[in-house]
């Protein structure tokens, strides 16, 4: 069965033939990427030594409005590449010295990312990472069982009204927080080999300006779900009001120590192995630079 006919991959559910039309994550059933390279901004687990294999997949099911990748995940940049040519990719990166190859927003092409791996799957030695937004199908995970050594969600927000007003998703956190239980279930507790991270499941939260409270929300939970060993917490201070954060006064603007700290307050309670960020990481020359054709990055 083709699954990007009446494509039903993400939450969205939008059900269009996506071998004629594009679908809600702006994607037709041909694989696009903006970005195949070592990437080292990312935790100091998951990108050690050469830094990350980090294949930057276009289109996003779930479209923020203060999105830091917006030319790729709502602007239609980016270009096509057929599963032979992204297990090549995957394997060049191995050979370039990634600790690992990270699939970032793949969820709208798993059916050709798993064919892409069906053919190197005995060459790779790294692991794979899955770098999601938390906005997937339980169907669409399951696919992926057995495929992914390392995931690494977003919880974004617990409040319905945020993720509606930001994200047009006013099922966001049910949605994620059982994408992050079918994780869980799929790699276990976390592994590392010396300091890199083998196996496991990190949750990322991008923490807001002006919605604390939400984030504490989210820490809570997580503290009260999971045993302190169960995962890794990520709680990022990157944002950088852009793209569409001009529109919502109260996000056009970067986050207060206050308000990051009240949030490691509360994370703090619940014994997790974290990752933390200083201020500097609020700077846009971190968002790398995506292309929109071929000749323009070595595949």
């Amino acid at each position: 069965m083709n699954k990007y006919a009446s494509c039903t991959l993400c939450p969205r559910r939008c059900g269009v033939d996506r071998r004629d039309k594009r679908g809600v994550c702006g994607e037709s059933d041909k694989m696009r990427i903006a970005r195949a390279a070592l990437h080292k901004w990312e935790e100091p687990a998951i990108c050690t030594g050469n830094g990350s294999g980090a294949i930057f997949f276009s289109g996003c099911p779930l479209r923020c409005c203060y999105c830091q990748n917006h030319e790729i995940s709502q602007e239609g940049l980016g270009f096509e590449i057929t599963q032979a040519e992204l297990a090549d990719k995957m394997l060049s990166l191995q050979k370039q010295g990634a600790c690992n190859i990270s699939l970032i927003t793949a969820a709208q092409f798993v059916p050709s990312v798993i064919k892409a791996l069906d053919m190197v799957k005995d060459r790779l030695e790294i692991p794979i990472l899955y770098n999601s937004s938390g906005y997937e199908s339980i169907e669409t995970l399951k696919m992926l069982d057995g495929y992914i050594d390392i995931y690494l969600p977003d919880i974004k927000y617990f409040s319905s009204l945020l993720s509606q007003k930001y994200s047009s998703a006013p099922d966001y956190f049910e949605t994620a927080s059982l994408a992050v239980d079918e994780m869980i279930r799929q790699v276990g507790k976390p592994i590392f080999d010396g300091e890199t991270l083998v196996k496991g499941v990190i949750v990322r939260h991008l923490a807001l300006p002006s919605h604390k409270d939400d984030s504490i929300a989210i820490m809570k939970y997580l503290g009260e779900k999971y045993a302190s060993n169960s995962l890794i917490l990520s709680v990022m201070r990157q944002y950088v009001p852009m793209f569409g954060s001009r529109d919502f006064p109260e996000i056009n603007r970067r986050l207060t120590t206050y308000e990051y700290d009240r949030i490691l307050d509360e994370a703090d309670k619940y014994g997790f192995y974290r990752y933390i960020q200083d201020k500097s990481s609020s700077d846009e020359c971190f968002t790398p630079k995506f292309y929109g054709d071929k000749d323009s990055i070595n595949i």
